[in-house]
């Protein structure tokens, strides 16, 4: 793209140069609107990616032993 051609162009229509003013202000305005609210916005905490991909958690895990075992089987957190 050379620097003589134009960043937005208006494809149908007949729009008065008022009217193109006001659609690039429309447009600053949103963009400015968007940087501030991205600026305005705490960063996010990075997160590991888990261990959901671990092939580990496919294999069966053993039964609990001792008194009450059977329950802890049947019933994990109860």
């Amino acid at each position: 793209m050379s620097s003589r051609e134009p960043f937005l162009s208006i494809v149908r229509g007949d729009a008065t140069p008022e009217e193109t003013a006001a659609l690039v202000a429309a447009l600053a305005a949103q963009t400015a609107a968007r940087a501030a609210a991205g600026a305005a916005r705490p960063a996010a905490p990075r997160s590991s990616p888990g261990n959901w991909r671990n092939p580990a958690h496919r294999l069966r895990v053993g039964l609990p032993h001792g008194p009450g075992a059977w329950r802890g089987a049947f019933f994990p957190g109860g």
